[in-house]
């Protein structure tokens, strides 16, 4: 699956398909590939600090566990994008890192 053009990204109906299209990759994948995939682009660091971060969020709001899984997802998916603006801007430092 190549790279989609940054003006067919920014559609919220294209963004929707492209979810679902990786989602569907995702559920296909063997555990090994997952967790390679995982160490690749996220880093054993960022995969730990999410699970402490929904384990201790679903501890708290057990009856949320639909909406938090939901945040958490729409969480992951806002650092990329800040990741990659940051990239965009020439690899500036966050204000928000200091």
């Amino acid at each position: 699956m190549g790279r989609p053009a940054l003006a067919e990204v920014r559609d919220p109906a294209r963004k929707r398909e492209l979810a679902i299209e990786f989602i569907r990759q995702i559920r296909a994948m063997g555990r090994d590939d997952l967790h390679a995939l995982i160490l690749c682009h996220a880093g054993e660091e960022l995969a730990q600090f999410f699970i402490a971060y929904a384990t201790d969020l679903m501890d708290r709001q057990p009856e949320m566990a639909a909406e938090n899984g939901s945040s958490l997802l729409l969480i992951g998916y806002l650092i990329r994008c800040f990741e990659e603006d940051l990239e965009r801007r020439g690899g500036a430092e966050s204000p928000f890192l200091h």
